[in-house]
């Protein structure tokens, strides 16, 4: 064999291998019906209201190659303008979720509202496949934006709004967000709590992140 076709032979057997790979994860990617956000609105918890929030998702999901699927925001929101409160176990769809690597974290809505659910800190990957800083990181950003308590219902603050005005605002003395560890850790009775850990210190991206997150969602494929 002359050196030439040895050369075409070897470059043909590199791009078949580079294109399984790719195939490998592109499949990975489209079979993705969970993600925990990289990046948040920038605005603190004025994410644009629900709509808003859903096209983060769609848009992180679809630069992700999973695009072909309809993604919203775990988010539960108050009633306002004649509209009923949303809860946000009933907008994320029938299951099962699989996160990025293809393993599963619930299968069903019952299911991930359960101790028996999957989601932790090694599991609740970003769209990317990258685990989000916890406790013990630096910086810690294991807080993610519900306005839920625990059985994926609108989450009641006694104090006030839980859902910094349905995730429009971003000023602070107006409420606060309600706030899951994606690592189920932190202190106190909820702290391993994924959805309902604790109120958030204000809206502000400043109060976000001094409250031990950056303004980050889980998204769900509700198909």
């Amino acid at each position: 064999m002359s050196t030439r076709i040895q050369w075409l032979a070897v470059a043909l057997t590199v791009m078949t291998l580079t294109a399984v790979a790719s195939f490998g994860v592109s499949a990975q990617q489209n079979q993705m019906s969970f993600f925990v956000t990289s990046a948040g609105s920038g605005n603190g918890a004025n994410l644009g209201g629900l709509a808003g929030a859903d096209k983060i998702c769609q848009n992180l999901a679809a630069a992700a190659g999973a695009g072909n699927r309809t993604w919203r925001a775990y988010l539960s929101a108050a009633a306002a303008a004649g509209r009923p409160a949303v809860n946000a176990k009933d907008r994320i769809g029938k299951g099962p979720w699989m996160n990025v690597k293809g393993v599963v974290i619930a299968k069903s809505v019952e299911d991930l509202h359960s101790d028996n659910n999957n989601l932790k800190k090694d599991t609740a990957l970003t769209e990317k496949g990258t685990v989000v800083n916890g406790v013990g990181d630096t910086p810690n950003q294991h807080d993610i934006i519900t306005g839920s308590q625990s059985d994926g219902t609108l989450a009641v603050n006694p104090a006030g709004d839980s859902t910094c005005s349905n995730y429009t605002s971003a000023a602070d003395g107006m409420g606060s967000a309600q706030l899951g560890h994606v690592d189920r850790m932190g202190r106190g009775a909820t702290g391993s709590s994924w959805n309902n850990a604790h109120p958030s210190r204000g809206c502000s991206q400043a109060n976000l992140v001094a409250t031990g997150g950056n303004g980050y969602l889980y998204c769900f494929a509700a198909n």
